[in-house]
Order: structure tokens, then C-alpha cells, then sequence
């Protein structure tokens, strides 16, 4: 991790959610940082000192699954909050955020970021309905989790990430994502993960290189989901 020179006051989701008026306070506490692929920008069971704002890159949120397995709750991107899930009563991370990609980051500390809540309304109700947001996506991947089938799972979880992040040039998901990942991701192993995509490659259903994934056809990864 490395200190970087401030945002434009005007990209990340806190910026755009203040009023004009905060904005130099915003200004004054905040604190820009770079991650590299691969680095941690908190640990679960950490101690919350601060709530971040992706400014560009992407990351995964994840959490321990077993002695030695990981289950990533969402991808995040420009524009993303993270680190808001270790709100409450007890204030300790109960997730790890990893960048997947080289990522700039605002990190605004704890009693700030409530300052701001209680001065900024609009942003403070926006916020709320992203949690309300996030919990019905959260009982959808339980009921997932618990019903459909591996191959149903990661049909769904191929499909919320093109909706998630689009497609590139290339036509492939907006995101580089390993099988491991995506496997952490739907709840399966790598092994089950890596045959399933094979099988849907050769129903012409998806493509793939490498850690690149692009959707061919929607509709028949749709009836995956049945």
C-alpha cells in the first residue's frame, strides 16, 4: 500500500453523494491510497478504522469458508463503498477486501465517516437503501446456495457479473477473474467450476481465455437457472 495524491472531489460515491458545502472537511480527512494486486486492504476479524471508496480498480470481498476455504460475498468497483460491513455495535471486520487488479482507494476514518452521516441526509439515505440492496442479494444467494444446482449457481453468478461490470471491447466480462474466484464466488471447487465452464464452452454457451470470460448466449445460460 502506498499514500497517493488525492481524488478530483468529484469520482468516488461519498464525493458525488455530499453536499457541495462539506466537501473541503471531505477534503481535509480523507486519504488516498494505491493497493497492488494481490495486496489486502483489510483483514477479517481486524478492528474498523476506516470505511473506503474505490476510486478505480477492482476488488473482491471475502470471508473464511472452512479451515481452509474463502467465499467471496461481491466484487467491487470505481465508485463502490467497502469496509461499511464492519458497522454496528461491534466495530471489527467480518470480511477481507483483496484487490484483484491495481486499485485507488479514499479512506475516510471511522469517526468522520459518521460525522458525515449525520450532516449529509441524502447520502446517509442512499446508503441505506444499498444495504437494503445488498441484503436482498445476499438472501437470493442463500436461497442459491441451498437450491440450485453448481451448474445453476454459476450460470447465475456468470450473468450478475456481466450485469455488474459489462463487457469490454472484446466483448468478455468486465472483469478478470481466476476459477478459483469464481468458484469462491458460487459456492463449488475449482474442479467443479473449471467442468462446468468447459461444458458450457462446448455448448456454445460461453467463451474463454484464460481468466478472461465472455457470454454467448444468454438465454440458454438462463435455462441453466431452472
Amino acid at each position: 500500500m502506498k499514500k497517493k495524491k488525492n481524488c478530483d472531489l468529484q469520482s468516488c460515491s461519498l464525493c458525488k453523494g455530499c453536499l457541495k458545502e462539506w466537501l473541503p472537511a471531505l477534503d481535509v480527512n480523507r486519504r488516498t491510497y494505491e493497493f497492488k494486486k494481490g495486496e489486502l486492504l483489510f483483514k477479517e476479524d481486524d478492528a474498523v478504522t476506516g470505511i473506503y471508496f474505490l476510486n478505480a480498480g477492482k476488488a473482491k470481498v471475502h470471508k473464511k469458508w472452512g479451515l481452509d476455504k474463502e467465499l467471496i460475498i461481491r466484487f467491487a468497483g470505481p465508485g463502490d463503498i467497502i469496509g461499511h460491513r464492519g458497522l454496528g455495535k461491534e466495530t471489527i471486520y467480518p470480511v477481507s477486501a483483496t484487490a484483484l487488479e491495481e486499485v485507488s482507494v479514499c479512506f475516510i476514518d471511522l469517526d468522520f465517516f459518521f460525522s458525515t452521516l449525520k450532516v449529509n441526509h441524502e447520502y446517509a439515505f442512499n446508503l441505506l437503501m444499498f444495504y437494503a440492496q445488498e441484503l436482498q442479494e445476499s438472501e437470493k444467494r442463500m436461497r442459491n446456495l441451498a437450491h440450485m444446482t453448481v451448474k445453476g449457481r454459476i450460470a447465475y453468478g456468470l450473468l450478475r457479473l456481466k450485469e455488474r461490470f459489462g463487457v469490454n471491447e472484446e466483448g468478455n466480462i468486465n472483469i478478470t477473474i481466476s476459477r478459483n474466484d469464481l468458484a469462491s464466488y458460487v459456492g463449488s471447487t475449482y474442479e467443479t467450476a473449471f467442468r462446468t465452464l468447459n461444458e458450457f464452452a462446448q455448448e456454445n454457451i460461453v467463451s474463454f481465455s484464460g481468466k478472461n470470460i465472455s457470454i454467448l448466449d444468454d438465454e440458454k445460460l438462463l435455462q441453466s437457472l431452472q
